[in-house]
């Protein structure tokens, strides 16, 4: 059985992550296990770039940040998400190379074209099969983001235009490759927005794993 690549994106505070882990129990729920993963992240090194990343204390330019992005990618892709794949696994991954795109491209204002060439040399053209972006506005993420627990990250404190950027390459993003992208309404209902996650999925999978 071939396997089933799914990528999360969406803004801070979009809960992209709470989707994912309800998708992903319902998986496990329906027989099967999916690679449940994150970006940056997923592995020994890219969770220490990670770390590099998001703390509030180092403030790296945007061609290092985004030069980071990608090493962190290149190491997942080869030792988890490939392997996952080849083995016949869905794959959840939340983030993948649009965030770069959104976040380094739309965000930071480099060049488009460059970090698409640095994604595709870093997953060798590893493309998810669906990709799922909660889309909402930047004001009501930050909100959200305001008023949960934890620390705020380097990114969380970014602007409200930065943000804005970001979601609105995103769409771009979602324009150019419709058949990729499900854009999804994160100001819904959490379980609105479950029910949609899982008819897009679900639709993708093989008929043998369906689950009502």
């Amino acid at each position: 059985m071939p396997g089933l690549f799914v990528t999360f994106e969406g803004g801070e505070g979009s809960g992209k992550s709470t989707q994912l882990a309800r998708l992903a129990e319902r998986l496990r729920a329906g027989g099967v296990d999916p690679l449940v993963t994150r970006e940056p992240g997923g592995t020994p090194l890219a969770e220490g770039i990670r770390a590099l990343l998001l703390d509030s204390g180092h403030a790296p330019g945007a061609m290092a940040e985004a030069l980071l992005m990608v090493a962190a990618r290149a190491d997942l892709v080869a030792t988890r998400l490939r392997p996952a794949l080849a083995a016949g696994r869905v794959v959840l991954c939340d983030r993948y190379g649009d965030s770069t795109l959104a976040y380094q491209g739309g965000g930071r204002g480099l060049d488009a074209a460059r970090l698409a060439d640095w994604n595709r040399t870093a997953t060798g053209g590893l493309d998810p099969d669906l990709t799922l972006l909660f889309d909402l506005p930047a004001r009501v993420g930050l909100a959200r983001r305001a008023i949960a627990a934890g620390t705020p990250n380097r990114l969380d404190l970014e602007s409200e235009g930065f943000h804005t950027r970001v979601r609105e390459r995103y769409l771009e993003l979602a324009r150019t490759e419709p058949a990729r992208f499900v854009v999804l309404d994160a100001t819904r209902e959490p379980e609105e927005l479950a029910a949609s996650v899982w008819s897009a999925v679900s639709e993708r999978l093989p008929a043998t794993t369906r689950k009502s």
